[in-house]
């Protein structure tokens, strides 16, 4: 097993450093893939999602076969164990006391003149959820993304993940999806999976959002199919940057940058700042020796390789800028008073304050949804809330006297727009029959 060591540089302006905060969001490969099976998909529906599953995946599908049947959901909640069952409960229960207590309400105000003005949020009526589960069960993401849309009140939540070469989905897996709120579970992944949700078929009624993570195909496919619905953001390879002084244990800030690392794909990104020569040395020789006794060592090493930085900085503070260009999925903060410090991130899907905030309580119980934005996109997008699956309407209830009131407005833009009928609805309201 390649054991190179893994880069230490100095200061935030060198190539190294420009190099590793480069990296692209998409992949030109899966964008050509993902416009040739949506197509196929759109004119061939389920037929199309059998083809590409077998070619893809290697599952011998029909359309028949491709929702899991109750049967199947009731015999996995006998292979789970009553630890894992204790486990999700109290992980749903966490995700749903945050998803409630973060949840937008509606309100109303006065106008001027006697009328009300204010905003609803009404839950979709139809959701896609989207759950890897190629290199691992992601029992956890089932929980992160329907149980949200359940809270939100969501009426259909169909989800997707991929079966293995003999048709069946883990048991833990669909267990999760049920105690989650999943209302539809269907035994396809990838880019087939977003076309089916996105377009729909015989079998699969189309959904107005697909939310969930994925790699560089279903990522791909996702952006290609906005506007024929809705999206919840970029969520394609993990990624985590760790700041941390010399008051951090190496071991705990190796062990959490190799967390984010052994997912897979090859793909994840992990980035250790520290004003700490020593401490930059001192965890380069705990990574090297904690990869080795993870039982995906191989993923871990690929990464270890080529995705992965440790960069010695002035200052927290510089520190702090260069984790806000790198902008990261995962953000911690393994600093003597990180919690003085929140207030100085500005682009981070989530951040993880102070040496008892590892990144896996994120990923699995806290509360907060593990579904956040990648590749750089924490710069723009947000994670995954219960309000992602609801619709926001505004209203407007004027008085007569508000009207009136507002009328020269109405005739003052109307004229430099030259829209006379904007202006003539408003008028007709105060002339004579």
């Amino acid at each position: 097993m390649n054991k190179e060591k893994v880069r230490i540089v100095n200061g935030t302006a060198g190539k190294a450093v420009e190099a590793f905060l480069r990296r692209c969001a998409f992949d030109a490969r899966a964008e050509d893939a993902a416009e040739e099976v949506l197509a196929d998909i759109r004119a061939r529906g389920d037929n199309a999602v059998c083809m590409w599953a077998k070619r893809f995946d290697g599952t011998p599908l029909v359309p028949g076969e491709l929702r899991v049947q109750r049967a199947e959901i009731v015999k996995a909640r006998k292979q789970v164990s009553n630890a894992f069952r204790r486990a999700a409960g109290e992980a749903v229960r966490r995700i749903v006391a945050f998803s409630k207590a973060g949840m937008k309400k509606d309100w109303r105000m006065k106008t001027p003149r006697g009328g009300m003005l204010g905003e609803r949020f009404i839950p979709l009526d139809r959701v896609g959820v989207y759950v890897p589960g190629g290199a691992a069960p992601l029992a956890s993401t089932a929980l992160m993304t329907a149980t949200l849309a359940k809270v939100a009140g969501v009426r259909d939540i169909a989800a997707c993940t991929p079966c293995g070469r003999d048709g069946k989905v883990n048991p833990y897996l669909l267990f999760a999806l049920e105690a989650a709120g999943a209302t539809e579970i269907y035994r396809v992944g990838g880019i087939q999976a977003i076309g089916m949700m996105a377009y729909g078929t015989r079998t699969v009624r189309r959904v107005q959002k697909i939310v969930g993570p994925g790699g560089t195909y279903v990522t791909a496919a996702k952006r290609q199919v906005y506007g024929d619905v809705a999206l919840d953001l970029v969520a394609g390879p993990s990624e985590i940057a760790v700041l941390a002084d010399k008051t951090a244990d190496a071991r705990y800030v190796a062990a959490d940058l190799l967390s984010q690392a052994e997912h897979g794909t090859g793909w994840e990104k992990a980035l250790f700042v520290t004003p700490s020569a020593g401490q930059a040395r001192a965890v380069r020789a705990e990574l090297n020796r904690q990869a080795g006794s993870l039982s995906r060592e191989k993923a871990v090493r690929k990464v270890m390789r080529r995705g992965m930085l440790i960069v010695v900085v002035r200052s927290v503070g510089e520190g702090i800028e260069l984790c806000n260009r790198f902008a990261p999925e995962h953000l911690e903060l393994i600093i003597r008073d990180a919690g003085k410090w929140l207030g100085k991130v500005r682009c981070a899907g989530a951040v993880f304050a102070g040496e008892w905030s590892p990144e896996s309580a994120g990923d699995f119980v806290a509360g907060p949804s593990h579904v956040l934005p990648t590749g750089g996109s924490a710069a723009m997008f947000s994670g995954l809330t219960t309000d992602d699956f609801r619709r926001r309407s505004s209203f407007i209830a004027f008085t007569k006297k508000d009207l009136r009131e507002t009328l020269p407005v109405i005739e003052e833009f109307g004229r430099v727009e030259g829209l006379d009928a904007h202006v003539r609805s408003a008028q007709v309201r105060f002339e004579k029959k």
